[in-house]
């Protein structure tokens, strides 16, 4: 399959900001250490980040120039994005691949759609016309590369009952402290997701951010919810490729719009 990024020779750089630029911009943040999960969080243009994915984050900020074809899969961590990738890349590679020949039966989602905080950033790459459109990020709306916003590209967002998305959070962090640390009683954890200060957070600003636009640019953004989801895949597998542009056919679409709603 062709990758949706290429290599991007020196000549071909277009802004003064470099990689060592964004860390020792980093390096002057507010930080935020009671995590610790990767280290600390950074606060930027109002949200908290992991420094080593805040790097990436300016540099694309800086560099990534969208595509009208780009179609970018966001949310907050742990709101079932990694279910989301493997539905949104299932979708555009269908007439590719199908169910034994498909990535994802050898390969985690998180590996089969670039993420722009690392794969941008780190790997010197950069998209290509005419090649897989799909690309994941976790930054907030009003922190996206100024060419996505401005862009005709579309912007898939999935949120989730933010308890159980705080909860999840809470276990994974735990987990990668490998118990090289004490960790973390989930009271304590409550307050700093309550307060603003997780991953990616605050949590309510992130989702106000993509639901708001959505009701600006209903035509660019999708906005799901995890549960919704759940309950009927299906249609909303469905309402996905059609707004991504891969639709199925008008019979079957027609078909499963009037068992639902009967």
């Amino acid at each position: 399959m062709e990758s949706k990024f290429s290599r991007t020779s020196n000549e071909e750089e277009v802004s003064p900001i470099t990689l060592e630029t964004c860390r020792d911009i980093v390096s002057t943040l507010p930080r935020e250490n009671k995590w610790r999960a990767y280290g600390d969080l950074c606060f930027y243009q109002d949200f908290f980040c992991y420094s080593y994915l805040l790097e990436g984050a300016i540099f694309a900020q800086n560099h990534y120039q969208a595509q009208p074809s780009d179609i970018l899969i966001c949310g907050v961590p742990k709101s079932g994005n990694t279910w989301l990738k493997a539905l949104t890349f299932s979708i555009v590679t269908r007439t590719q691949f199908d169910n034994t020949t498909t990535p994802l039966l050898t390969k985690n989602p998180h590996n089969c759609i670039p993420f722009m905080e690392i794969d941008f950033s780190r790997k010197g790459i950069k998209p290509t016309t005419g090649s897989l459109p799909l690309i994941s990020t976790h930054l907030p709306y009003t922190s996206l590369p100024k060419s996505i916003i401005d862009s005709a590209c579309k912007i898939v967002y999935m949120c989730r009952e933010p308890k159980d998305s705080f909860v999840s959070l809470w276990h994974y962090a735990r987990k990668l402290k490998g118990g090289i640390q004490e960790p973390m009683s989930l009271g304590e954890t409550f307050e700093l997701f309550c307060k603003g200060v997780s991953d990616y957070g605050p949590y309510w600003d992130h989702i106000l951010g993509y639901w708001k636009a959505s009701l600006e640019k209903p035509e660019k953004i999708l906005f799901l919810k995890y549960e919704d989801v759940i309950k009927d895949t299906p249609f909303y597998v469905e309402r996905m490729a059609e707004f991504m542009g891969y639709p199925f056919s008008t019979r079957r679409r027609k078909r499963r719009q009037n068992t639902r709603y009967c």
